[in-house]
């Protein structure tokens, strides 16, 4: 089997006035780099839908410039075509050569809505490839597989929310297949994807990428073990990005403040966090 591939979903850190901090995201973004396949930049993990285009910009040309157009997956999706294509465009004048675009969201889109979204931005991204983002959870907007499969063009899909459990309907369709449910990287393998978009990876990629290999190799004590602690992880940290931003904050490295509307960590979480780093970085 060849090895899942692991792109870690980036948070963006803040300052406690609310200003992005470039400084803090170049050195995160050099710090997991080294580490996973990838790095996914101004996702949902990223608080996209906080930043402006001017600064969604900016973390992608961090990005680039840490971790080369090859390594770097730059999320240009918004509520508009108009405003996804501008972005596209102009990630691809950074020198971006891989886009992700979540769907149009808020007001509930149809099959020939999310068509033509993705033409536009495919049209403005010249030869970069272009993966479709899946989130219907927080979009509400539905895109079944065989009308993603209709749009001409794409690279690929990453599945969040409730569309993760489709990996194998989308595997059918012949494009690459990422899931954003961390743990669920063995069965993502097993099921033919091509791996995880990770958030949980942003603070504990080595888990994640042990976990690949073992995967990758056949090795059912390892993939068992890693997967344990995957999970322990997922419980502990969740699609939570308060909860990721501490665990950064804890091993050392800039989770920093957050943008969206975020409830503070309950003391026992971060007691859960603080033993859990404190075994695995023993």
């Amino acid at each position: 089997m060849t090895t899942p591939t692991v792109i870690a979903a980036l948070p963006t850190p803040f300052r406690d006035t609310g200003e992005l901090d470039p400084r803090a995201a170049r050195e995160l973004f050099r710090a997991v780099n080294g580490i996973v396949d990838g790095l996914f930049v101004a996702g949902t993990t990223g608080e996209f839908a906080a930043l402006d285009d001017a600064e969604r910009l900016m973390l992608i040309e961090i990005a680039l410039e840490e971790a080369g157009p090859d390594r770097v997956v730059a999320h240009v999706g918004a509520a508009s075509a108009f405003q996804a294509a501008r972005l596209a465009a102009a990630a691809v004048s950074l020198g971006a050569t891989r886009l992700a675009a979540i769907t149009p969201y808020f007001q509930p889109a149809g099959p020939d809505v999310v068509r033509d979204y993705f033409v536009r931005i495919l049209d403005a991204a010249g030869d970069a490839a272009l993966y479709a983002y899946l989130y219907p959870d927080l979009t509400n907007t539905d895109v079944t597989p065989e009308q993603l499969a209709a749009v001409p063009g794409l690279a690929g899909v990453k599945l969040s929310g409730r569309a993760s459990g489709e990996v194998a309907l989308h595997v059918a369709q012949s494009y690459d297949v990422y899931s954003g449910n961390d743990v669920q990287l063995a069965a993502v393998a097993e099921q033919g994807g091509t791996g995880v978009v990770s958030g949980l990876s942003a603070a504990f990629p080595g888990v994640f990428v042990k976990l690949a290999r073992a995967v990758a190799g056949g090795d059912t004590a390892a993939r068992d073990a890693h997967q344990e602690v995957a999970d322990e992880i997922g419980a502990v940290v969740g699609p939570n990005i308060s909860h990721l931003k501490l665990a950064l904050d804890l091993l050392g490295l800039p989770g920093g403040a957050s943008r969206v509307a975020a409830q503070e960590v309950d003391p026992a979480v971060r007691s859960r966090l603080v033993r859990l780093i404190e075994r695995e970085t023993a």
